[in-house]
């Protein structure tokens, strides 16, 4: 079978405003507060953990982009497990990816909003106010069209890199190779618990699949976009999860804010403020990509008739579908509400975005197998990534419970809406068995 073609698409993002928004999805909130947590798992030892899933993520990412390109559809994973293994497999991913997007969105916002309280004061007010400050730009630079997310995306990705790297460079050093040992203070099995904490770190490579239709050309722009950030992420993570380590020492541990105390090390005196303009941008950044991905998504859903019909719009490549991005949006406000009402805290949502995720990859990585031709670097990946979707499962364990109810609640709205779909069709084609009676003025209108 030959390669993709590289035709134009009729979409305008270029592979630079594509590889931004990988940054933006994959390096998201993930290098806020996960260096730390990591840290307090395993001790110096979790930088195998940061190296293991950075190996693991690089085919995981290649046979994504690999069906991106060959597949430019806005329902991403959702048209791959369509075309592999039918309309059950597409809804439950839909469903899967489009509704862990709200508590993902709502838990990066948060935690966005946590620095800033760090930085300025008021507690839970200042961060539930942030979060919604978030939600709304968000949702507002997504509603005006891909092309102001693409510059949009780049922007923020630009910035992003040019503090985190001016953040490392600074404090680097000041740093002391004895705060590497003991290496293993916890043992090294205390490694797998530390990667299960980053998986969150990582998740975000199928995310722009879902914007492949909108590449100017797919087949060429997709894998140039997914290989660049690859490595930027990759080398950006390691970077800083390496100096927070050799940097702050058992401190490290201990900080609720990694990169403000990172930042303050180098820069001397307080580095609040600019640590929270980084939190910012990179909850933006990841909320933005993921905005963008699951308004396409849901309308592509709507459009298979996986979600209700009144949610197509926008299903086409280079329209807006905001009647899809209303939906997300709002399902966001809602999951951040009952997070700050219940006071429950973030790690919940964390947690069920996780494992929706991962059942996301499982099939995603299936469709690939299936899907792409034997003797291609695609289905090397693909190949590869069956690895990775191994041991991403083995460490979601007891919460796939979520995305199996999710499952199951999708397969039943498609045997509703066929059964309705069934029922409206029986009406239109529907012939009367007998001729209507004849009533006494008819027959004196015959026998006129």
């Amino acid at each position: 079978m030959s390669e993709a073609k590289t035709e134009p698409s009729g979409g305008t993002l270029s592979a630079v405003q594509g590889t931004a928004m990988y940054v933006g999805a994959v390096l998201g909130t993930g290098v806020i507060a996960l260096p730390a947590l990591a840290a307090e798992a395993a001790g110096p030892a979790s930088l195998l953990a940061w190296l293991a899933l950075v190996v693991l993520s690089a085919p995981l990412a290649a046979a994504f982009a690999a069906l991106g390109a060959r597949y430019p559809d806005a329902g991403g994973v959702s048209t791959y497990a369509m075309k592999a293994f039918g309309e059950r497999a597409s809804a439950v991913v839909g469903w899967c990816f489009y509704l862990a997007v709200p508590p993902g969105a709502a838990a990066a916002a948060l935690f966005g909003g946590a620095y800033v309280s760090s930085a300025v004061g008021g507690g839970t007010t200042t961060t539930t106010v942030t979060a919604v400050g978030l939600m709304v730009v968000v949702t507002a630079a997504n509603s005006l069209g891909l092309r102001v997310t693409g510059r949009f995306q780049f922007m923020l990705a630009g910035l992003l890199v040019t503090l985190l790297l001016i953040a490392v460079a600074l404090s680097l050093p000041k740093a002391d190779t004895a705060n590497l040992e003991p290496f293993a203070p916890h043992g090294w099995s205390a490694v797998l618990p530390a990667a299960a904490l980053l998986v969150w770190s990582f998740a975000g490579w199928e995310a722009i699949t879902h914007l492949a239709g909108e590449f100017k050309r797919p087949a060429r722009d997709l894998p140039r976009a997914t290989y660049s950030a690859v490595v930027i992420v990759g080398g950006l993570y390691l970077l800083v999860a390496f100096a927070v380590i050799v940097v702050l020492g058992a401190k490290a541990s201990e900080s609720d804010a990694p990169l403000g105390d990172l930042m303050a090390a180098g820069l001397g005196g307080d580095a609040r403020y600019l640590a929270a303009g980084a939190a910012l941008l990179l909850t933006t950044g990841a909320m933005n990509a993921y905005y963008a991905g699951a308004a396409n998504l849901g309308a592509a859903l709507a459009r298979d008739g996986a979600l209700p019909a009144w949610m197509s719009r926008g299903s086409v490549a280079g329209e807006v579908p905001r009647r899809s991005l209303a939906v997300v949006s709002g399902l966001s406000f809602l999951a951040l509400f009952a997070v700050v009402a219940s006071g429950l805290g973030t790690e919940p949502l964390v947690l069920l975005t996780t494992g929706s995720f991962v059942a996301v990859y499982a099939i995603g990585v299936a469709a690939a197998v299936k899907l792409l031709p034997k003797g291609t670097k695609g289905r090397a990946s693909a190949l590869g990534a069956c690895v990775a979707v191994t041991a991403l499962l083995i460490m979601a364990g007891l919460y796939l419970l979520w995305p199996l109810a999710v499952a199951g609640a999708a397969l039943l709205y498609l045997r509703l809406n066929r059964r309705r779909r069934a029922g409206e069709q029986a009406q239109t084609t529907a012939v009367p068995a007998t001729p209507p009676l004849e009533t006494a003025s008819d027959a004196r209108e015959s026998g006129s």
